[in-house]
């Protein structure tokens, strides 16, 4: 008998920017590593109690490819792999930046022209993965994504 995954609501999260699409798209995956605040959210920092700091964030642009983090020892930390790649419409990825034994959830962003501009979706998704600390961690993600894409906002301009 097959146990029943009750689903959660994905984190949905909306974001207009003062970019094109392509360039949007761009900033999002390949400059990450430039409007991602390493030192709030990285494994550095969740995981390894400040022994070493993250140096920086790679996005590998390719279906297939990571993202990972470098750390001032050198060592690289994997935050996910990139599921769909669709330039400049769309990117699926899976996402865990920590070292905790939990699993990884799907992350997918999708870019819309509006006007000079564009529009930035992102959802995050696969919470019931987690069990009774399901609404712990989308509601962390909840509250967290706002601010992440208001540094992605502002890299934009």
């Amino acid at each position: 008998m097959r146990e029943q995954v009750t689903l959660m609501e994905p984190v949905v999260k909306t974001v207009r920017v003062d970019l094109g699409i392509e360039d949007a798209f761009r900033l999002f995956t390949a400059g990450m590593g430039t409007w991602w605040p390493l030192e709030r959210h990285s494994i550095a920092v969740d995981s390894l109690e400040e022994r070493v700091t993250a140096d920086s964030l790679v996005f590998e642009e390719r279906e297939g490819g990571r993202i990972y983090e470098v750390m001032s020892d050198g060592a690289e930390g994997t935050w996910g792999r990139v599921q769909a790649w669709e330039p400049p419409n769309r990117v699926v990825f899976s996402w865990k930046p920590n070292l905790t034994d939990g699993p990884y959830t799907e992350v997918e962003v999708r870019f819309t022209s509006i006007g000079a501009g564009s529009e930035v979706v992102l959802e995050h998704r696969g919470w019931e993965q987690f069990g009774d600390t399901a609404e712990r961690y989308r509601n962390g993600y909840d509250s967290g994504w706002p601010g992440v894409l208001e540094l992605f906002k502002t890299a934009a301009r």
